[in-house]
């Protein structure tokens, strides 16, 4: 039997006793509610429940079905996991938070950013990692958006990203003083860890949070690295009309993004950086998880998100350009990740279907 619910301004269909049926009534009653988005898909996970559903297409063009295992740019959710690696090499005692940035990033990126101002020796790798450092951010940049609309093949160069950040903006605050997120920052981190562990940025991420021991089979850095073998072709993802997969990866590939995944693996690296499966330290989770001053408003903790809202249950996530998401709510025990291949698309209702994921985590997931 079938009862209807009104959530977040959708009417949802859900199954009486079966949760798994509650969440994918919730993606069609989203693609029912905005057709202008291709498809969606989820992943859950939550005390003897897990599930990955999709809905819609990922491919319009070829009317390709969005499956869960099709993996997808998560854009800035990448960040979550560079910061987790610089983390690491603290633990390590490789990288200390408060050392300037000038020990670790190359001479030709210091140089760039010292012509425009930058006072290297007071920019450390904690203020990189909250988005304090007063960089100013290429990607969020409208010519940088531009340049890549008119030439997406474009193949960028990590310094070629500082040369554009600062060439179109100049710094915005004395360091430590101010929150201003920036793709830059993120880039400078990738550097750093390349530089430390004398790796590639694929090679040094996977082996410091241990890709293989943590099950993230269908996780890469897009043309850095081969894609696992077995990995479904890479869903199309769109910004209005425009298909992201003909726009090369390196316009989001140093840091600030780069990395291709599932709904399934961001949902299982999430679960295992809250289940302590990441960290040697319990205090180096509430380092990453602690906002700073100046990004207390906003939640800014290191590479994620803090207070952030699910249906009224603060948790902790991070979301990405293409549609993307992954949160979760430790009173709860609730991880779940989520995207949609529609960039542009700010109507789209997010709330409804955490209203249901949530509900039914209160619940345990058990049968109603």
């Amino acid at each position: 039997m079938l009862s209807f619910v009104l959530l977040g301004g959708s009417t949802i269909a859900h199954a009486a006793r079966d949760p798994e049926q509650q969440l994918r009534a919730g993606l069609d009653a989203d693609l029912a509610a905005d057709p202008s988005v291709p498809g969606e898909a989820l992943a859950v996970r939550a005390p003897g429940f897990r599930v990955a559903l999709a809905a819609g297409l990922a491919d319009t063009a070829a009317g390709t079905p969005l499956d869960p295992s099709t993996p997808f740019r998560v854009a800035s959710m990448t960040k979550t996991f560079v910061a987790a690696a610089v983390l690491r090499l603290v633990e390590q005692g490789e990288v200390d938070l408060d050392d300037p940035i000038a020990q670790y990033v190359s001479t030709e990126s210091l140089d760039v950013l010292r012509a425009d101002g930058y006072d290297l020796d007071h920019i450390t790798v904690r203020q990189l990692l909250l988005h304090t450092s007063g960089v100013y951010d290429y990607a969020t940049d409208d010519a940088y958006d531009d340049v890549n609309v008119a030439d997406p093949g474009h193949r960028w160069t990590r310094l070629e990203q500082l040369q554009f950040a600062v060439d179109h903006g100049d710094p915005l605050g004395a360091p430590g003083k101010t929150f201003g997120y920036a793709d830059t920052n993120y880039i400078l981190l990738g550097e750093l860890l390349e530089r430390v562990t004398g790796k590639t940025l694929p090679g040094a991420v996977r082996q410091l949070l241990d890709f293989d021991a943590l099950g993230l089979d269908h996780t890469y850095w897009e043309i850095l690295e081969p894609t696992p073998p077995g990995t479904p072709d890479r869903a199309h993802q769109y910004y209005a009309t425009d298909d992201n997969i003909v726009l090369d990866a390196s316009h989001d590939l140093y840091g600030g993004g780069g990395l291709v995944s599932t709904v399934d693996d961001l949902a299982r690296f999430y679960r295992a950086l809250f289940h302590g499966k990441v960290f040697e330290k319990r205090s180096t989770l509430r380092t990453m998880t602690k906002p700073s001053r100046p990004g207390r408003d906003e939640g800014a903790a290191m590479g994620i998100y803090a207070d952030v809202d699910a249906a009224g249950v603060r948790c902790f996530g991070h979301a990405g350009y293409w549609g993307t998401q992954t949160i979760h709510c430790p009173r709860l025990d609730l991880t779940f990740a989520r995207t949609i291949n529609q960039a542009n698309e700010d109507a789209f209702d997010y709330d409804a279907l955490e209203e249901v994921i949530v509900a039914a985590a209160r619940k345990g997931f058990s049968a109603r």
